[in-house]
């Protein structure tokens, strides 16, 4: 049995997953951006061990989040699935980039990571400077996360750090008519955050249905990697590294 922390798991692929998960007998804790949100999944998601409260787009309470996390005691997963697409810049980057470089940072390591990524972080674009922030888009969002999850890979090796493509599925985000399978879209990252198989435990991958792909080619470059986390310990005043 595994305790294991997901973020924005009120909604979406995160609640669909933290069920999955206490069906087969984990414990979870959950997360919702704010009180209603926390009533609402408390009584719709029975058997999680408690639900930690946090917007994630304000960074004080991100960096809460995981003072409150660490008093719960160590997890053995962590699955940052929580993420916003129709927003301004700022949000994007906030919640999708920033706050699971934070979470990453300053919660005890556990002994694996999981990044939500999508298919269309190829079509992103690196950022080069601060004033990019102000600029980026969803699938940006989705080139940093994944780039920010091999650079977590290469530093903590001790940890399985790895993103997840859950495809284009049918939830509030994706809307009733994405094509691609609901299932599926949880199955990976459950499999990533639990499973004893060898394939599961590796580091520094990109997996859509429990296959690992080629990322885009700007995630495995290390500049690019190192350029990111600088960008992130700057505007959070966190450090990743001791």
């Amino acid at each position: 049995m595994a305790r294991i922390l997901i973020t924005g798991s009120s909604d979406g692929l995160g609640k669909l997953a933290a069920e999955k998960l206490i069906r087969e007998g984990h414990q979870v804790v959950l997360h919702a951006r704010n009180s209603a949100r926390s009533k609402e999944i408390t009584y719709q998601v029975k058997g999680a061990e408690s639900v930690l409260i946090a917007d994630l787009a304000q960074l004080e309470e991100v960096k809460n989040l995981a003072l409150e996390a660490n008093k719960l005691g160590k997890f053995d997963s962590i699955i940052h699935n929580a993420g916003v697409l129709n927003s301004d810049s700022k949000t994007i980057f906030n919640v999708n980039v920033l706050a699971p470089f934070v979470l990453s940072a300053l919660i005890e390591k556990p002994k694996r990571l999981v990044y939500l990524s999508s298919g269309m972080h190829f079509g992103g674009k690196p950022i080069s400077k601060l004033e990019d922030i102000g600029k980026i888009n969803y699938s940006d969002s989705k080139l940093l996360i994944t780039t920010m999850m091999k650079a977590i890979a290469r530093h903590f090796p001790d940890t399985y750090s790895n993103a997840v493509d859950p495809g284009w599925v049918p939830t509030k985000m994706g809307g009733k008519n994405a094509p691609d399978d609901l299932q599926k879209g949880i199955e990976t990252q459950v499999w990533l955050a639990t499973s004893k198989e060898k394939s599961a435990k590796v580091s520094g991958l990109y997996f859509r249905h429990q296959k690992a792909l080629s990322p885009h080619p700007a995630v495995l470059d290390e500049d690019f990697q190192n350029h990111l986390i600088q960008l992130c310990e700057e505007v959070s005043g966190v450090n990743l590294l001791p």
